[in-house]
Order: structure tokens, then C-alpha cells, then sequence
């Protein structure tokens, strides 16, 4: 079941009042999913019904993406302030050092959480933040190429392209390596939300000098990747791991940029074993 909650954040002119769309469903140690730039909440659905018989877990909607509004004036989508925004949201549903796990964005942003000490365990499915600064503006060049091509097609067209799979590999190659897998209704709804994302910009902007560079000692970490990442390219996962050192990499074979489509049995393994 979806609900909302709001809480109360830091802000440079006083608190602000901050509310986030999420999905609690199964039993178990809690394990928060973060998405990536652009998506949503749902795009954790093909494994959380598996994730779900052995852990608590909670989808959630970033601010900004998904049917979370977007943060208050006074509030930047940087990786401070949404660290605060997560760790005020882990209080407001009780939940104490979850487990959590992230797909680009969301893995960059679950390291952060671990670097911050506010989490048992991290799982990063192919994490920003371990890129050259050439990879990382042919990442941002291709997220704005597809919100752009997405802003310009009309809803009618999305529909009716996502009823065959050619139409649904034009729609959503970019992520996944097995876009016929993923459901109609599934790709109208996530192009839907990456042209009403509001918070892309700018969480593009506070991203162009973003560079993870520390190890987190005493932390579970799993690095996943896809062998067919077309957007972070998997050698990132090598750098991950040269930085830090007890992580535990693993190559996702024919899986893309947002596996969890790709091979649920698999990423659900990884995170499920990332989380023990």
C-alpha cells in the first residue's frame, strides 16, 4: 500500500516542511530502495514481492520524483540536504539504521547514508559518483536526451508504443538490456514520471561536481553492475571497489542500468546476501 508522510527538515531561513510518497510492504529487518534520477518508486517492483518474504521493505519515492512533491523553496537537491531529508524520513517512519539499497542515483545516495553512519548495510546497483569527468557528461548528456525525448512525446504515442515490445525497447533501451520484460502499463508510467520529475535539474546541477571518494569501514557494501549498462559504464565498478576495498562487487551479466528489470531473481539475491 502507498502512503505519504511528512516531517520536519533544516532549512537556511528555518525549518521546512517536507513530504515523501512511499510503499511499505512485507516483514522482516526494514530495507529502504532509493531509485535513480528521473524514475520512481515502481521501478523496485519486479523484486520487491521477493525482497519482501525475508525483509520490511520500504519503497520510496525521492523528492521531487515519482509522487513526491517537490523539496520547499530553501532547500537544495544536493547530497547534504538529502541525507538530512532521509535521515528525517527514517525517524519519522521508525525506522532505525535500516538496511538500504540504490540504483544509480539511489546508490550514490545510499553510500552517502552509510557514510553518515545511518544505515546497517548498502547495496549500490550501478551507483553514480565513481565516474571520470568525461563519463560523467556523457551520463548527464544522455538523462537530458531522455527527458527531452520524453517531454516531446505525446501521451497517445507512449501508449500505444508500449503495447509491442519494439515500442517498448524504443522507449526504454537506455535502461534496461531487456525492455520487452517490462510491462505497457509499467513504461507508460515511468516515462510519465521522468517528464514530470521536478526535481531533475536541479538534482542534475548539484550532481556536475559529485565525486564518492570514501571507503566505509565496518559497513556491509555490495557494488553491483550490469554488463550492459549503456549509461554508467561498468568499469566505475572498478573504481568503486579500488576506493573501497572490503566491498563486495558483483557483475550483473546481461543486465542494464536499472537491473532490478532485467534479472529479479538475481538483484533480489544480491541484495537480500548485501543485507544479511
Amino acid at each position: 500500500m502507498s502512503a505519504t508522510v511528512s516531517f520536519t527538515v533544516p532549512a537556511p531561513h528555518g525549518p521546512s516542511d517536507v513530504t515523501v510518497s512511499y510503499a511499505r510492504v512485507g516483514r522482516g529487518e526494514p530495507l529502504v530502495l532509493l531509485h535513480g534520477i528521473g524514475h520512481h518508486r515502481q521501478a523496485w517492483d519486479p523484486v520487491v514481492d521477493i525482497l519482501a518474504t525475508e525483509r520490511e521493505v520500504i519503497a520510496v519515492d525521492l523528492p521531487g520524483f515519482g509522487a513526491s512533491p517537490a523539496l520547499p523553496d530553501g532547500l537544495a537537491y544536493d547530497l547534504p540536504t538529502t541525507n538530512a531529508v532521509l535521515g528525517a524520513l527514517f525517524e519519522a517512519l521508525e525506522l532505525d539504521r535500516p538496511h538500504v539499497a540504490g540504483n544509480s542515483l539511489g546508490g550514490l545516495l545510499a553510500l552517502e547514508l552509510g557514510r553518515e553512519k545511518l544505515v546497517r548495510s548498502v547495496t549500490a546497483l550501478s551507483p553514480a559518483g565513481f565516474w571520470s569527468e568525461a563519463e560523467r557528461r556523457y551520463a548527464f548528456a544522455v538523462l537530458l536526451a531522455m527527458r527531452g525525448i520524453a517531454q516531446r512525446l505525446p501521451l497517445s504515442l507512449v501508449q500505444r508504443l508500449s503495447r509491442t515490445a519494439a515500442g517498448r525497447t524504443a522507449l526504454t533501451s537506455t535502461i534496461y538490456a531487456r525492455p520487452g520484460r517490462r510491462s505497457p502499463e509499467a513504461v507508460v508510467a515511468e516515462t510519465l514520471a521522468l517528464v514530470g520529475a521536478g526535481g531533475f535539474e536541479a538534482t542534475l546541477r548539484a550532481g556536475s561536481t559529485v565525486r564518492f571518494t570514501d571507503d566505509l569501514p565496518g559497513l556491509p557494501v555490495t557494488v553491483a553492475w550490469g554488463t550492459r549498462d549503456r549509461i554508467l559504464v561498468r568499469r566505475q565498478g572498478v573504481r568503486a571497489k579500488q576506493l573501497i576495498p572490503h566491498a563486495r562487487l558483483v557483475r550483473l551479466p546481461g543486465c542494464g542500468h536499472c537491473p532490478m528489470n532485467d534479472d529479479p531473481a538475481l538483484v533480489a539475491r544480491v541484495i537480500l546476501d548485501g543485507s544479511r
